[in-house]
């Protein structure tokens, strides 16, 4: 909290505002809600990681402030309050977050809900598909329902339902992932049937999406389900038949879809098509060269020439006025985020606590990295949004019901009654075990 306000009084300052009433109530309201949120864990989950939320708080303060600076920088048409509305929608998920903690006493509950969630979150992803443009459509992407100027994307909420599926199926089905199947080039391909239900709902979700123009949460759904079927099984193969059904699917979308190619294009060469379709890629990587190593300082920039500052490009606008260490430190924070999730899914004694927290860990995880690789050109712009920073209600609630459940999980790892010792078997009583010898391993003499 204590950063956040420097930020906001350093920004009220560089942009030459000064600290208005409106900067300072601001601050006041958030720091109000900060506290609630600390209250709930208090109350709630008082023996869980005491570094998630903090960690999410401060990304959450600093993507405020970059939003408002921004809201000061435009002009004319441009200029409005997105800041307010982004406050509002922390509040909203800063309660829920609340909520949620108060009404999940047990994450292990959720696995009971587990085929049920994924039928809701594939229904979710094909609310906007199925809508006309003008309830749907925003920027050339179907993956919105716009309603009398409310607006939701309720694939960030399907991103949740989705992993709680998945988490659940592969607890459910683990013995058969792990031992059924057959052998062929050194891996092990398990049996269709066994896999039907997650590739349905896999495939489906990824269609829709690719349907939709929604290309990066594709990626984001596909990579983390890839992830959570290794922690699962532990099986090398299950990523090398990912990763090559991902290049097929890759080089198959690149011959179907006019924007996919335009995006592969404008990540080969931004400069070529400057004035066109690589304006954007373009006008980031200037900002981001202006910054250097230390910024131009916040509110002293120019971030607002990159198009979509406050959602897509907020991480130009860090590397513009935060410079290079701004933006290290920014990823160390949700590098720190990520950590302690996994610490939270491999501390728990449960399977499905295991995997759902490595799941949702992993996502924010993935989808920094695939954000920060699209801004920086190391791979092409897939149009996601940085979690907590970046502009937009529908990511904020759906992250902060990501802390949540982690945060549970969490408590519930520290707080779980340590197992009896298993007292020792009489020898007459013990059961029949089979020894396999490996035979290639004995010496000349056969010893």
């Amino acid at each position: 909290m204590i950063l956040t306000a420097c930020a906001g009084s350093t920004m009220a300052v560089g942009a030459g505002v000064g600290a208005d009433r409106t900067t300072v109530r601001s601050l006041a309201v958030f720091a109000a809600l900060v506290l609630f949120a600390h209250l709930a864990v208090r109350r709630w989950a008082p023996m869980a990681d005491p570094v998630i939320l903090p960690c999410a708080v401060l990304l959450n303060g600093l993507g405020l402030v970059l939003i408002d600076r921004l809201d000061h920088a435009a002009s004319g048409a441009e200029a409005g309050s997105d800041a307010g509305h982004q406050l509002i929608w922390t509040g909203i998920g800063l309660v829920l977050f609340g909520l949620f903690l108060a009404f999940v006493r047990d994450h292990a509950r959720l696995a009971r809900y587990g085929y049920t969630c994924g039928l809701t979150g594939v229904v979710a992803l094909l609310i906007p598909a199925v809508l006309p443009a003008r309830f749907s459509e925003v920027n050339g992407g179907k993956s919105w329902i716009l309603l009398h100027g409310f607006s939701i994307q309720p694939g960030e909420f399907a991103k949740v339902l989705l992993l709680i599926f998945i988490a659940a199926f592969l607890v459910a089905n683990r013995e058969l992932f792990t031992t059924a199947g057959k052998r062929f080039l050194a891996m092990t391909f398990p049996r269709l049937r066994d896999l039907a239900p997650l590739l349905l709902v896999t495939f489906v979700s990824v269609l829709v999406l690719v349907y939709e123009k929604n290309l990066g949460f594709s990626l984001l759904i596909f990579g983390t389900v890839l992830a959570m079927i290794y922690i699962g099984t532990a099986r090398l193969s299950w990523l090398i038949i990912g990763i090559i059904m991902f290049a097929v699917g890759a080089v198959i979308a690149y011959y179907l879809f006019d924007h996919v190619r335009v995006r592969v294009q404008v990540w080969q060469d931004p400069f070529a098509t400057y004035y066109t379709t690589g304006y954007q890629i373009s006008q980031s990587l200037f900002g981001m060269a202006t910054g250097r190593l230390f910024g131009t300082g916040i509110g002293a920039g120019q971030p607002q020439s990159v198009p979509f500052a406050k959602t897509d490009f907020i991480i130009a606008t860090i590397g513009e006025e935060l410079g290079l260490v701004g933006l290290t430190a920014i990823i160390a924070v949700f590098l720190v985020l990520t950590i302690r999730g996994f610490i939270a899914a491999l501390t728990t004694r449960d399977a499905f606590g295991k995997l759902l927290g490595g799941g949702l860990s992993f996502s924010l995880g993935w989808q920094l990295f695939v954000v920060v690789g699209g801004v920086t050109k190391l791979i092409p712009l897939t149009g996601l949004t940085t979690p907590f920073m970046s502009y937009g209600g529908s990511s904020l609630l759906a992250n902060y019901i990501i802390i949540a459940l982690l945060i549970r999980i969490s408590h519930d790892s520290r707080t779980a009654p340590t197992p009896p010792p298993r007292a020792p078997q009489a020898i007459d009583e013990a059961k029949t075990v089979h020894v396999r010898v490996d035979r290639s391993a004995r010496g000349p003499n056969g010893s």
